[in-house]
């Protein structure tokens, strides 16, 4: 078993925001929605990886400020890369956690909907 997506929320019209984050700041490749999805509205990324996140519309929007989707990047370089192309993007992000998961160097942000993503990686080219 290995994981298909994740899905988060966004309010109706979100959907450029979303593509800023996601596509912009993290650097994921947007995807075709199935046509039969489209009218629902949201978008989809995949990762490099294959891993997928959803933004789907929700109404009334609450984000997801506890749970949430954590990228794995290849080396802290790549992490410290996002990072800083988050914040050029206009987001921000907290390192306060940097240090606080085993084997792992690390930051959290909260995309333009309030959801939060972290994102990882190891550290052992550090």
């Amino acid at each position: 078993m290995r994981l298909h997506h994740v899905q988060v929320a966004c309010p109706p019209g979100g959907e450029e925001l979303a593509r800023r984050f996601y596509a912009d700041g993290l650097g994921l490749s947007e995807v075709p929605k199935p046509e039969d999805l489209v009218a629902r509205g949201g978008c989809w990324f995949r990762s490099p990886g294959g891993a997928e996140i959803h933004v789907g519309v929700e109404e009334p929007h609450l984000p997801a400020r506890k749970a949430h989707p954590a990228f794995l990047l290849d080396s802290a370089h790549a992490l410290e890369a996002t990072a800083t192309r988050l914040v050029a993007t206009g987001f921000e992000v907290d390192w306060s956690q940097r240090d606080t998961f085993p084997g792992h160097v690390r930051c959290h942000t909260f995309d333009g909907h309030g959801n939060r993503v972290e994102l990882l990686a190891p550290v052992t080219d550090w």
